[in-house]
């Protein structure tokens, strides 16, 4: 690795909404009008079944600290409502997300809590499991598929990112060039959020997408790309991304670079992000209620293993939230800090 290289990478209530999310099956994402709902799942349900037993906890790499937060708090509020979990990575491979599967349901798990490798590629193994009589409770990424999971409970990612859009088109003054760093072409929030920012960005005249590029998630791989594409685009006013990590790299690159003045946004609300953007780099990122997400398909599969019903629609969506300077300083490991006072 490079010396310049080292040196840059140094550098809550939940609302049931139909989510008809755009992936790469060419779906087109909608907004739907809130219904109105409890702000958590009914606990006066009467019990069917005791609570107890495994729930094994399948997510992608937990070096992002998305995906670890999610699972730990999703482990941790299972085990308080009386379960054993296991806690297991895929590594965003479809084979051996179907492997961890296979053995959570010869180990006769009560429920599995999913963030999945893929939209198509994991219909299979939540099919499975559903034929095991064991419930999937998705969270983050949806599958392509209904009626197959139990829950599919998901940030608003279109509403997140078309709200991410407008902000860096403000911050951009309606002009300019820029680069826009995707996310794994097999996950449907990296295509939902790219919809998003375009339907926003496209209809503004000014400006000029000069580069798309994925960076597959990654810090190192967003600190590679952006590398790269500045040799190409030397003057490139600003830099969308489709996550914080790839923003980070990003962020990391420019500044190897001496490019302090170039805009760049996020999308996630990582503690990371919301640290940079304190510090003065990143300019913003939406931020996913990772911590609802993760505590309500706990509490779903507890009440889906007692009752034999979750109370809620399959598909449930939460609204994201535009971090700043003016308000990232009151929101840490994706929720709202307790007793924070303004930025």
């Amino acid at each position: 690795m490079s010396d310049k290289r080292t040196a840059g990478l140094r550098a809550l209530g939940i609302i049931p909404v139909l989510v008809l999310a755009a992936c790469s099956t060419g779906a087109s994402p909608s907004a739907s009008a809130p219904a109105s709902a409890p702000a958590s799942v009914p606990a006066s349900e009467s019990p069917t079944s005791e609570a107890g037993g495994l729930v094994c906890v399948i997510v992608p790499p937990v070096e992002n600290p998305f995906f670890g937060a999610m699972q730990q708090i999703a482990a941790d509020k299972a085990e308080e409502l009386g379960y054993t979990t296991s806690r297991l990575v895929h590594d965003d491979d479809a084979n051996k997300q179907l492997e961890l599967f296979e053995s959570c349901i010869a180990q006769d798990a009560k429920a599995i809590i999913l963030d999945n490798a893929g939209a198509d590629a994991s219909v299979a193994a939540v099919q499975k499991a559903k034929d095991a009589g064991i419930p999937s409770f998705l969270v983050d990424r949806e599958i392509t598929q209904e009626g197959v999971a139990a829950a599919q409970i998901v940030s608003n990612n279109f509403q997140g990112a078309t709200i991410l859009a407008e902000y860096f088109v403000e911050l951009m003054g309606e002009e300019g060039t820029y680069i826009e760093l995707t996310g794994k072409d097999t996950d449907t929030n990296a295509h939902v959020r790219s919809d998003g920012y375009h339907d926003v960005i496209d209809q503004i005249p000014g400006m000029e997408m000069v580069a798309q590029q994925t960076a597959n998630w990654s810090q190192t791989e967003g600190f590679d790309v952006m590398e790269t594409l500045l040799q190409e685009h030397p003057d490139v006013k600003g830099v969308i991304a489709g996550n914080d990590t790839m923003a980070l790299g990003a962020q990391a690159a420019l500044i190897a670079a001496g490019k302090t003045d170039v805009i760049v946004v996020g999308f996630d609300g990582s503690d990371d992000a919301i640290q940079s953007i304190i510090n003065g780099e990143l300019k913003a990122t939406s931020l996913q209620p990772v911590a609802e997400m993760a505590i309500q398909a706990a509490i779903q599969a507890d009440l889906y293993i007692r009752t034999g019903s979750t109370g809620e629609p399959e598909k449930q969506s939460i609204d994201m939230v535009l971090l700043t300077p003016e308000n990232a300083c009151q929101y840490e490991k994706f929720a709202p800090k307790e007793g924070a006072g303004a930025c």
